[in-house]
């Protein structure tokens, strides 16, 4: 299967043009379990819809656990508003019969760009990853396969503190450049809790290929509204939370039962514009909001760097 039609903007042409704010700004969605959690992610869509995005990105679960959700919904954010949407695309579990099946999936949708991950072992994320007998090994793979298949445009995950499966960070360099090198136009970072992580990430990979460093390093900030979660988060991905920062969230959770949601909540609103305001000082080209499918957090940390978030709609708080 090969498609040529085309007719979305790349990602990095979207990044070039005119915006509201300091730099572009991106959010990612991920497929809601029921009705009432997707009337709560549609509510979100409108309102970020109102701000200009660039582009947002429908996360797919382990194992393709939400790949039909995940296509679905990608594909109405393409045709029902007017939203660039990114579909992950992951190659666990699947074969390359069946890669080669979802890419078609995500063409008919009028759906041309992808965010190709190997994808973490379903279950246990952090677990050993397995190969499908018919499947690819990396991602490097799974990038060369989609842009065998017609005109898309493919980015790829990145990991300000090192994959957590990678031995050390030149090996985790290594392995995105060579992401890069296969035709990845741009990478998304996982969220990451340490603008320095960020910057040491991007002078590694300007220093091991300078080419490749040229292609959009995109980082990505989750506006913390719950230590609790934050905390599980991190462990799933093998992320680290510093810590100072930590302490920080602590002091304001507090000693009860219960964290103090409504302190926890300002504080990871403080946190991430003041992360967001380092990184618009370091000349990144975009900032990719991790949203939880809510607007109102994300909406709070834009409006501080200056964005006017009044044209969106009120939703759900969060």
């Amino acid at each position: 299967m090969t498609s040529t039609a085309h007719s979305a903007p790349s990602i990095v042409d979207r990044l070039s043009a005119p915006h509201r704010g300091p730099v572009p700004f991106s959010v990612e969605f991920f497929p809601p379990r029921d009705a009432e959690a997707e009337a709560r992610l549609w509510r979100a869509v409108r309102a970020f819809e109102r701000l200009g995005p660039a582009f947002v990105s429908m996360t797919y679960g382990a194992g393709g656990s939400t790949r039909d959700r995940t296509a679905r919904i990608a594909g109405e954010l393409a045709t029902e508003t007017t939203l660039l949407p990114v579909a992950h695309l992951t190659a666990v579990n699947h074969s390359v019969d069946e890669l080669r099946a979802l890419v078609g999936s995500y063409a008919d949708n009028g759906i041309t760009n992808i965010l190709a991950l190997r994808g973490d072992p379903p279950g246990d994320p952090l677990g050993e990853w397995v190969r499908h007998p018919a499947g690819v090994e990396y991602a490097e793979e799974l990038v060369r396969l989609i842009a065998d298949l017609g005109d898309f445009h493919v980015g790829v995950a990145s990991f300000p503190e090192g994959h957590h499966r990678a031995p050390d960070l030149d090996h985790d360099t290594r392995t995105l450049v060579n992401k890069l090198r296969a035709g990845a136009e741009y990478s998304i970072t996982q969220m990451f809790f340490d603008v320095e992580d960020f910057l040491r990430l991007r002078d590694r990979v300007n220093r091991a290929d300078p080419e490749q460093g040229a292609k959009p390093l995109i980082p990505g900030i989750m506006p913390i509204t719950s230590l609790a979660s934050v905390r599980r988060m991190a462990e799933l991905s093998g992320s680290v939370i510093p810590a100072d920062v930590q302490e920080r969230f602590a002091a304001a959770a507090g000693d009860g039962a219960e964290e103090n949601r409504e302190a926890v909540r300002a504080v990871g609103i403080d946190f991430a514009t003041e992360m967001a305001q380092r990184l618009v000082a370091e000349g990144v080209p975009c900032l990719h909001f991790c949203s939880l499918n809510f607007a109102k957090a994300t909406s709070e940390v834009l409006e501080r760097l200056g964005v006017d978030t009044s044209s969106a709609l009120p939703a759900a708080s969060h």
